[in-house]
């Protein structure tokens, strides 16, 4: 089933030899850059435009048309290429628009040969922009995805390829526009609408090359990049050797430039979370969608607002999908900032390397006017960022209500009619990220269950994110607090029965912090004591480990001793290596890393300088954990662009009884088990 994307969504991509198709109702440039692992443009041979449609893997078309088909063969590009981004741009002919806000919403999808849609995207929300990133084909860890972008320039592609980190940038947009101007007598003007359903695809579509292709379709190269290479598809648009397959998020579509167009969406501002044409391809459980939004302002957001089977579902892509929108928010800005700084200090560079220019007032005017034009390009940049932020805080504001029990945070009303649920959640919330430009917008931290990885609270550094200092006993308080915190979370969200929690602790230190887990009854026996103790509880867990792995690999799943536990399992650790022999130490590695695959978690509250003794042989179980922190720290990375993320974990408040409720809730569900 296609997938409709909302700005900043990813999607995965099955195959390797595709097609983006655009639909814009006014004619358009179609350009693609390739990128680096950072998303940098090498040079002016790395961009394929209508003088140079053909690059290694990737064809475009030869001039301005209201639909173009792109032919992309992402087996054929070359190793340092990480990214394919697809650019829409206004002809600057002087007879049409000049910015997307007087035009109606584009409309790309990505399908394969045989016209499948894979995934569409819609870009709402363009106003005074007169070119606009649509989507970007991204490797991650050998695997092709494809996300939504939807970022629009004013500057039109002069400043789009800038923020792409182009040195040539001007002279490339100025090449591309003398091109586009050569063949705009043959620009193909847009089909009449449909009057049918208003459906933008079609379902079986026509090869993307063939002898008698239109002005829309892709051609043949005439370029000025030596080797100029062949096109990906054959001569009569038939598919030649497909190389090995790839997998992962794909983004939106576009349609044949044969279909007739439907009446397409008008254009609110930045981004439009009504989402046209959510219904059409989403599953069966329809998404809410915004009311219209009244002349000159935008749709509200919606809570779910995204694909998914279910509420919880769309409400957990929702959620990611913010992530990643400011992940790639903030990462534009960064790097117009980074920009900005690089080009100051370079006219700087120029202005004084002239000795004439350092007497008398030459060298002062030109150090005013580079400074000049570095403020106006930060608060150029900023000010985009500011109404990307915007955005994002009020869709945060009505998701974070609505998020369930399990994305829910402590301090949320959902808490206080806590029911043990029937079945288990797809994720559970283990605090907050934000970046250090937006502290106040906090992304909900959601791990998928069941957990995939232990966690590691950390009690150790005692210097936390602001500067500040912590006592190193009240470290290890709030590092107990935050694993029992933890702790009462899965107990919560799995249904009755189907969680287990024992405890670890050998010189009974944490037995305050513990209060909650053991005088409620909710743990499975009481925090086993001294090095006795410590090896009974390994032992029984490890044991565990072993007898489901064998019953497991040998398809004996009902061979299981019947007095064995099924329930997923929790061990938490505290003060480690505090009463752990060697033989203790094995058997805890050993349930780090085989644990997981059949149900045995660990979360180790400790201090890694604590066990330095060991030396590296502790090594491999401190990377097999999620380390997490008591205090705010920018430990965690995300995925696209590697941005530091200040985590905070998330806390029961200060006074409050809803984790007392939440346990005694669950004891008493066990107890009717019984």
């Amino acid at each position: 089933m296609a997938a409709e994307l909302v700005r900043g969504q990813n999607h995965p991509l099955s195959q390797v030899r595709l097609e983006i198709r655009v639909a814009a109702g006014k004619p358009v440039v179609a350009a693609a850059t390739l990128g680096d692992e950072r998303g940098r443009i090498h040079g002016i041979e790395w961009v394929a435009h209508p003088g140079t449609p053909t690059l290694p893997g990737l064809e475009v078309s030869k001039q301005a048309a209201a639909d173009h088909r792109l032919a992309v063969d992402l087996g054929a590009m070359p190793e340092a290429v990480h990214r394919v981004s697809v650019l829409l741009a206004l002809p600057l002919d002087g007879d049409g628009p000049a910015r997307f806000g007087a035009v109606a919403a584009p409309f790309v999808a990505v399908t394969g040969l045989d016209g499948t849609e894979v995934a569409s995207y819609t870009i709402t929300g363009l106003d005074a922009e007169s070119a606009v990133v649509a989507l970007e084909l991204y490797r991650r860890q050998g695997a092709w995805k494809v996300r939504a972008v939807g970022q629009g320039y004013a500057g039109g592609l002069a400043e789009l390829l800038t923020d792409q980190g182009l040195p040539q940038a001007s002279h490339l947009a100025g090449s591309i526009n003398e091109a586009v101007a050569q063949g705009v007598a043959r620009s193909v003007a847009a089909p009449p609408p449909r009057t049918a359903d208003g459906d933008r695809t079609r379902q079986s579509a026509t090869p993307a090359l063939g002898p008698e292709g239109s002005g829309s379709t892709t051609q043949g190269a005439s370029g000025a990049v030596a080797p100029q290479p062949t096109s990906p598809y054959g001569a009569q648009g038939t598919p030649g050797a497909v190389g090995p397959q790839s997998g992962f998020p794909g983004s939106a579509a576009p349609e044949d430039p044969g279909a007739t167009q439907p009446a397409t969406p008008a254009t609110g501002g930045p981004i439009d979370y009504s989402h046209p044409r959510r219904q059409t391809g989403a599953p069966p459980a329809p998404a809410p969608t915004a009311p219209p939004a009244p002349p000159g302002q935008h749709a509200r957001p919606v809570a779910g607002d995204a694909t998914g089977w279910s509420m919880e579902e769309r409400l957990y892509n929702q959620v990611w999908g913010m992530f990643e929108d400011l992940a790639r928010t903030m990462a534009a800005y960064r790097s117009a900032v980074d920009f900005a700084d690089s080009r100051m200090e370079k006219e700087l560079d120029q202005a004084l390397s002239d000795p004439r220019s350092r007497i008398g007032g030459q060298g002062d005017a030109a150090r005013e006017a580079a400074q000049a034009k570095h403020a106006q390009l930060v608060d150029q940049a900023r000010a985009a960022l500011d109404r990307d932020l915007d955005q994002l805080a009020a869709e945060s504001e009505v998701v974070e209500p609505a998020l369930p029990l399990a994305f829910a945070g402590w301090d949320n009303p959902v808490w206080h009619g806590y029911r043990v649920p029937m079945e288990i959640p797809m994720a559970v919330r283990l605090g907050d990220l934000h970046l250090p430009e937006s502290p106040e917008l906090r992304i909900p931290m959601l791990v998928r269950l069941p957990l995939e990885r232990g966690l590691w609270i950390d009690s150790g550094g005692a210097e936390s994110f602001d500067g500040s200092f912590t006592d190193s006993h009240e470290l290890r308080r709030l590092a107990l607090d935050t694993a029992v915190a933890h702790a009462a979370r899965l107990l919560a969200v799995y249904p009755a029965g189907e969680f287990a929690v024992h405890v670890i602790d050998p010189a009974g230190s944490a037995a305050q912090a513990l209060a909650p887990l053991v005088h409620t009854g909710v743990l499975a026996a009481p925090p086993a004591a001294g090095a006795a103790g410590v090896a009974d509880v390994l032992a029984r867990l490890t044991q565990r480990v072993d007898l489901v792995q064998m019953a497991v690999r040998g398809g004996a799943a009902d061979s299981l001793p019947p007095g064995l536990d099924t329930a997923e399992q929790l061990l938490i650790v505290n003060d480690f290596p505090h009463g752990f022999d060697d033989r203790a130490v094995t058997q805890l590695r050993y349930l780090a890393d085989e644990g997981p695959s059949v149900g045995v978690h660990l979360m180790m509250v400790a201090d890694r300088e604590d066990a330095a003794g060991y030396g590296p042989l502790l090594d491999p179980l401190w990377r097999s954990l999620m380390r997490l922190t008591p205090l705010p720290d920018d430990h965690l990375a995300d995925p696209w662009v590697g941005h530091a993320w200040t985590y905070e974990p998330s806390l029961v408040p200060r006074g409050s009884q809803v984790l007392q409720q939440v346990l005694t809730e669950v004891a008493t569900a066990r107890t009717k088990l019984r």
